[in-house]
Order: C-alpha cells, then sequence, then structure tokens
C-alpha cells in the first residue's frame, strides 16, 4: 500500500495531478488543515467565504480545496483569481501555502446554479495538500445544507 501512495504522490509531482490530502506518502510532515467560513443562497446565487487554517505542527507548502455542489452549476461563472472550474458541479480553489500554526487569506466566491432549488448541499475539502499528511480528516472536510433564504449557514 505504501508503494501505491508513493506513486501517487510521485505522479502528482511529475504530472501536477491533484492526489487526495489523505494519500500523501506515510511518515511525511503533518499538517491540520481546517476550513470554517460561511454560505448562503438567494434565488439559484450561491455566496461562500471560507479561511484556511493550518493546526500543525508543520507548515503545507501549497493546498488546493475543492467545492463540490448537489446542483449543476450554471455554464458560464465569474471565479476568483485562483479558483477553476473542474466539472459541472465542482469548482477547485487554491489556497496556496500554510504556515503551521497559521491562516490563510479568506476566499470568497459567488457562483450562479443552473436551476434555482430551494436546497443545495455543498461540499468543501481538500484536494492537495503540497505533500503534508492531515491526521485529523474530519477537520478539512465541511458538508453544509444550505436553504434559498438568503440566511447565511456557518462552518
Amino acid at each position: 500500500m505504501r508503494k501505491v501512495l508513493a506513486g501517487l504522490a510521485a505522479l502528482a509531482a511529475v504530472c501536477g495531478a491533484a492526489v487526495p490530502a489523505g494519500a500523501a506518502v506515510a511518515g511525511g510532515p503533518e499538517a491540520d488543515l481546517a476550513f470554517h467560513g460561511a454560505v448562503s443562497m438567494a434565488d439559484g446565487a450561491v455566496g461562500v467565504r471560507f479561511t484556511p487554517a493550518n493546526h500543525g505542527p508543520s507548515a503545507a507548502p501549497d493546498v488546493t480545496v475543492r467545492l463540490r455542489w448537489s446542483a449543476a452549476l450554471a455554464d458560464r461563472q465569474e471565479l476568483p483569481e485562483g479558483c477553476a472550474r473542474s466539472g459541472p458541479r465542482v469548482v477547485l480553489c487554491r489556497v496556496g501555502a500554510l504556515p503551521a500554526d497559521g491562516l490563510g487569506e479568506q476566499i470568497a466566491l459567488r457562483v450562479r446554479l443552473r436551476a434555482a432549488p430551494s436546497e443545495v448541499l455543498l461540499v468543501l475539502d481538500t484536494v492537495w495538500s503540497g505533500g503534508t499528511v492531515d491526521p485529523n480528516g474530519r477537520n478539512d472536510r465541511q458538508r453544509v445544507l444550505v436553504l434559498d433564504t438568503g440566511d447565511e449557514y456557518y462552518f
């Protein structure tokens, strides 16, 4: 199993592919990543803002977050720098380096859904952690049910 994980990490380094944070080679530096913020929805427009954190003990040299919605996104989106569409329901955002026991810059984006559902599920998780191992994967994966009320839901 360790050889498979090492192979995935090596392939990612060569190809620039995203490998899940938990797939880092065992025995590597540890970084406890977390994301906290708020999300709201009104008339099919979803606003998300979150602040990445690293509770250490090591720095994470490069972090990427995936945001997935249970409903399809509209074809045209205006995304902030560092964020890119990766599928019909997925946006990836580069967080960058996170120092040990430090916070990253807040990321804020607004997406439009293809339809205007009464609710949508947002799943936010780490897809790349720069080769660090996160022993506490519970706080770097958030699932938020957002109702079309305009109210903010905190995670």
